[in-house]
């Protein structure tokens, strides 16, 4: 009996050292972290995922805007959160593939920072033009810039991302100049197309597509290989005349490097749940969205081979950033 009680008496001393994620997950609320401004296509998928989580996990999954940096102080804020599954990253294409090959310094690795858990989504981007412009096409739109002397001006969803090399592959494309205008994100980059502050922008589909079916945007081009549903009659860039320029934004869940594998796991399993289900594929799809769900592994794989890809188009391109 005494041998007994000296062992419980151990086991009591050593609980309060029992590694913190050995407790079921999760107890407390989650914010999900959206590197851009309310109303972009990042911050939109990112509160159906909340949604999603929120019902699913029966804690309160909660979308905290952190904008700037084209995305950069939203992905370091969570490359430096603790890696506890309790901060989570609605990353995408252009801070995780392309900002390392444009900025000679980030604070933060797009491989080495992050636990990835699911590719959630990807689309096609759009050329969208005030419909003041007197252009119904992309060959007509190239000669009116030709004409202004490079006084057009083109809105940038965000300095160094996806957005900015398709316009700077147009341009050198078509040899037509025009001026850049950069904005912290897409919300507020197509607010000032629909105002004629700026002449045209390539965005995401989902920010401009409600603009676009009311007539207060004209679609010119998307970037896929292939016509999107959401937009019939709007040729790809290739079949409006500019061969060999191909985009689309990709939108994944991180969490910091070093959460635990099965946080992850878990995690992994109800996001890729939420995303396969009938009412997120019809809701990504009216957003020209496909969803993905992809392991972990395969999400790790696929950011490095992107981060190769666009480290390419960034060299031909010769666009750099401080």
């Amino acid at each position: 009996m005494k041998r007994m009680l000296v062992v419980l008496a151990a086991l009591c001393a050593l609980a309060p050292f029992a590694p913190a994620h050995a407790q079921p997950y999760p107890t407390k609320p989650i914010r999900m972290i959206a590197p851009y401004p309310p109303g972009g296509a990042t911050d939109i998928l990112a509160r159906l995922i909340s949604q999603g989580l929120t019902e699913s996990l029966g804690v309160p999954v909660v979308v905290e805007n952190k904008a700037g940096a084209n995305g950069q102080i939203g992905h370091e804020f969570v490359a430096k959160a603790p890696p506890d599954g309790y901060t989570l990253l609605l990353g995408n294409s252009a801070a995780l593939a392309v900002s390392i090959s444009m900025y000679d310094k980030l604070t933060y690795d797009p491989i080495k920072d992050y636990a990835p858990i699911t590719l959630a989504a990807q689309g096609a981007l759009v050329m969208i033009v005030n419909p003041n412009v007197p252009a119904s096409n992309l060959q007509e739109f190239l000669a009116w810039a030709r004409s202004r002397d490079g006084k057009v001006s083109a809105g940038l969803a965000g300095v160094g991302a996806m957005h900015h090399l398709v316009t700077e592959q147009m341009r050198l494309q078509s040899g037509v100049s025009w001026i850049n205008v950069p904005y912290k994100g897409s919300a507020p980059m197509v607010m000032d197309v629909l105002s004629g502050q700026v002449d045209f922008g390539i965005d995401n589909i989902p920010s401009s597509l409600p603009h676009i079916k009311a007539g207060k945007l004209r679609a010119l081009a998307v970037t896929s290989a292939k016509r999107t549903p959401l937009l019939p009659d709007v040729p790809t860039l290739a079949e409006a005349g500019m061969p060999g320029i191909e985009a689309a934004a990709w939108h994944g869940v991180l969490a910091p490097a070093g959460t635990p594998p099965a946080i992850v796991a878990k995690l992994n399993a109800e996001i890729v749940k939420i995303l396969r289900s009938p009412e997120m594929t019809k809701r990504l799809a009216d957003l020209g969205l496909d969803p993905i769900g992809s392991s972990p592994q395969q999400f790790a794989d696929f950011i490095a081979s992107e981060n190769v890809k666009w480290a390419r188009i960034v060299k031909a391109s010769g666009a750099k950033l401080e």
